[in-house]
């Protein structure tokens, strides 16, 4: 699976702690499009290039990936 366009769920739903980034707020580096700004630099955060897409975490719309990946960081923090 590859992204979705006009996602961006993956940059809102999870904290990312390397960027103090907290869970629901969207990331700094999420561009109007929804996409990564950093996602082929040497400054992208670990945790943000070891995420998958996959329906498993992204649903099968936006709206099913905020849900699932919102329930995912509720059950792990």
């Amino acid at each position: 699976m590859h992204c979705r366009d006009n996602c961006g769920a993956c940059c809102i739903a999870p904290s990312i702690s390397s960027l103090k980034k907290p869970a629901g707020v969207r990331c700094e580096y999420l561009n109007e499009q929804y996409r990564c700004t950093i996602f082929n630099q040497p400054n992208r955060p670990q945790a943000c290039s070891g995420f998958q897409a996959e329906a498993l975490f992204c649903g099968n719309n936006r709206v099913e990936a905020i849900q699932i990946l919102t329930h995912l960081e509720s059950e792990t923090t």
